[in-house]
């Protein structure tokens, strides 16, 4: 039974960085999921790929795959640069407004 710890990236509909700083431990699946022939529904006997860990920092986490004897991978995180404009979005609507107002 392998592990993965990772930092969980933002997702595409957010842009802030809430739910990203804390660190996830989850296990790899053990087996294939295997498709319903009636249904079209995918399932798996595998319990431990439903089971998702939290930590508050990667050493937590770390140190709890070891108490518990289980083999880990860490992926460390990409850098992500601060995405700030001057003034932003509040210059459509400022008073000093040098520009047309072409809405």
């Amino acid at each position: 039974m392998r592990a993965r710890i990772y930092q969980p990236a933002r997702t595409a509909m957010q842009s802030g960085t809430a739910k990203t700083l804390g660190w996830v431990l989850e296990f790899a699946p053990a087996s294939a999921r295997d498709v319903d022939p009636l249904m079209g529904w995918t399932s798996s006997d595998d319990t431990q790929s439903q089971v998702r860990l939290r930590f508050d920092t990667r050493e937590a986490a770390e140190s709890y795959a070891k108490s518990k004897a289980i083999a880990y991978d860490v992926v460390e995180p990409k850098a992500r640069k601060a995405v700030i404009r001057p003034r932003g979005y509040g210059e459509n609507f400022a008073t000093d407004r040098k520009g047309a107002w072409t809405h």
